[in-house]
């Protein structure tokens, strides 16, 4: 793991006046293995993984959404300045359809699930039992919390190692046909096939979370869930993908007339 000193008066303004979060230094050891970075500041890494719900229960500490909003901008910089340099033909509309693709709210909560962010996330006991650690809004907004955090504690170059690590196997095939309209051709070639999506939604009006199903050939296949019903749509698509290509092996992008 590496690490950099990063702007010490943002990290002390980060963390200042606050008691220790209860996440223990094993914990955030293993999680910056993960990440394959070391903070210097502690506190700034288990502040990014305070939700508002916990903090809501344990008066003197900051919620977790003002590193999630830095992480959200650098994030943004980040694979924008990749886009920028890794495809000099394409246009403004292209770059912004990719960069939205793999900066999304789904793709955000696979990259914690792949560093299992959900296991050290405080939250409150409602959420806790409610299956917060599996949610993806949760996971999104903590996994953009820890970009912001490992800004503030190591500086650019770090922060950019540390998303780039996550991101680049996500913009290798960001751009092709999206795992819902591949859903849509697989199904097109045989009139028995079907594929539909059930919604639900959940949450106040402000922070409403949407969760999809998709119904295969009038079976279950796969779900998720986002901020909005098209996100939503999408993680419940790629997650069929998943379990089609389990299945039957990996179907090349363009291939999915064939294998219907």
């Amino acid at each position: 793991m590496t690490n950099s000193v990063g702007a010490p008066g943002a990290i002390s303004a980060a963390v200042a006046h606050q008691p220790r979060h209860p996440v223990s230094d094993s914990d955030l050891a293993k999680l910056m293995q993960r990440l394959d970075y070391e903070f210097a500041e502690f506190a700034l890494l288990a502040q990014a993984l305070a939700h508002r719900s916990w903090c809501a229960e344990n008066a003197g500490y900051r919620s977790n959404e003002r590193l999630e909003f830095l992480g959200d901008a650098v994030l943004g910089l980040v694979v924008t300045e990749y886009l920028h340099g890794a495809a000099p033909n394409a246009d403004e509309g292209q770059m912004s359809r990719i960069r939205a693709e793999v900066v999304c709210s789904a793709a955000l909560a696979d990259m914690a699930r792949e560093v299992d962010l959900g296991s050290v996330i405080l939250l409150g006991k409602g959420e806790a039992t409610s299956g917060g650690r599996t949610r993806s809004s949760i996971l999104a907004d903590a996994m953009e919390a820890v970009f912001g955090a490992t800004y503030l504690d190591g500086g650019m170059d770090n922060a950019v190692r540390v998303i780039r690590k996550l991101v680049d196997p996500r913009l290798e095939n960001a751009g092709m046909a999206d795992p819902k309209s591949r859903l849509h051709m697989l199904v097109a070639s045989a009139p028995e096939r079907s594929v539909s999506f059930q919604i639900q939604e959940s949450g106040p009006e402000h922070d409403k979370t949407y969760s999809a199903v998709v119904i295969l050939d009038g079976e279950r296949a796969g779900q998720g869930e986002g901020r909005s019903k098209k996100e939503a749509e999408q993680a419940a698509a790629r997650e069929t993908w998943r379990l089609i290509e389990a299945d039957i092996g990996a179907v090349p992008q363009g291939e999915e007339r064939i294998h219907g």
